[in-house]
């Protein structure tokens, strides 16, 4: 919180084309680290919407890039004045010469000691400790409770963001008991008003437990042989009825089970989630959503989802409080 002078130590997940521009400045605005993820938006659009925060609020905020793919909007996101840049699924030593070039700071998402030790060599000025609970693409292997007991006692003086299945301040404060610097949510903001999800996705998440959270390889057209942490659905359901099968003899596969915004086809077993303006069979997407998918029981804004979670942690005796709390 003291090195990013954050109001809350609540972190946004930069939950790919799901978490715009609108999003980021309303966590920051909020008292959280807002966030977008950019790794596939081109470098113009990519700086026009870190414009697009710098604009909307004075507070801090990151760019993520998963370095599965080119960081192509990298320098331009510097450039543009983003002054955060966090990096995952690589090990991004050749980049930190162009971050430390625009005073920039950097974190990386670690999932075990060799990983967070490689983070620091380079200098990473926090780590991003993430467990197999996380929605969406998910890096690491085991849960967040081993993965974090590997990886604090390596980081000692550096900041350790906890990400993976965290769904309010409750849960939080457990994990700031323990040491974390911070808490990352990605499902919470993805349900959130701001978030470009479609309604029927946020919907769902609304209507989810813990346990139709579910890990696996299925939608892995555009980012193969990546696990990725969804809802279960119609076309998790069929290709698990036919016994897992791979690519090719899936069913249903090729099949156009919607179209875009701009009218371009969403075929099964991609990787895309459906946004505002995507028409057809929404449930049958990929929708992304962590095991802290239980804890989403309403569509709020952004300023509501930050609020609750840091009065659960001032409850807590977390933060401090007001002479006027009620609590």
């Amino acid at each position: 919180m003291s090195l990013f002078g954050l109001k809350y130590p609540i972190w946004q997940a930069p939950t790919g084309s799901i978490a715009g521009a609108e999003l980021a400045a309303a966590v920051a605005n909020a008292g959280g680290m807002g966030a977008m993820g950019l790794t596939w938006t081109p470098p113009d659009i990519a700086a026009s919407l870190v414009r697009q925060v710098l604009e909307t609020t004075a507070n801090p905020f990151y760019v993520n890039f998963a370095l599965a793919f080119p960081p192509n909007a990298l320098e331009a996101c510097l450039e543009a004045g983003a002054k955060i840049i966090t990096f995952s699924w690589g090990d991004p030593a050749e980049y930190v010469p162009i971050v430390r070039r625009y005073d920039a700071k950097f974190g990386v998402q670690v999932t075990n000691a060799a990983g967070a030790k490689r983070a620091l060599e380079i200098g990473a000025d926090f780590l991003i400790c993430q467990g197999n609970e996380a929605g969406g693409h998910v890096q690491a292997f085991a849960s967040l409770a081993a993965v974090f007991q590997e990886v604090l006692p390596i980081a000692k003086s550096c900041p350790v963001i906890v990400s993976g299945g965290i769904g309010d301040g409750f849960q939080a404060q457990g994990w700031l008991a323990l040491g974390a610097s911070g808490v990352m949510f990605g499902t919470r903001f993805v349900a959130s008003q701001e978030s470009r999800a479609h309604i029927e996705y946020k919907r769902r998440l609304v209507k989810a437990k813990r346990t139709d959270s579910v890990l696996t390889v299925c939608f892995d057209g555009g980012w193969t042989q990546a696990m990725h942490r969804v809802l279960r659905n119609s076309t998790q359901e069929s290709w698990e009825a036919a016994g897992c099968p791979p690519l090719g003899k899936r069913p249903g596969e090729n099949e156009t089970v919607g179209q875009t915004a701009d009218g371009q086809s969403v075929i099964r077993y991609e990787d895309t989630a459906p946004r505002d303006g995507f028409t057809g069979d929404i449930e049958a997407m990929c929708l992304y959503a962590g095991q802290s998918v239980g804890s989403v029981v309403s569509i709020q804004s952004a300023v509501q989802i930050v609020e609750e979670i840091g009065w659960e942690l001032d409850a807590q005796n977390f933060l401090t409080r007001s002479p006027n709390s009620p609590i």
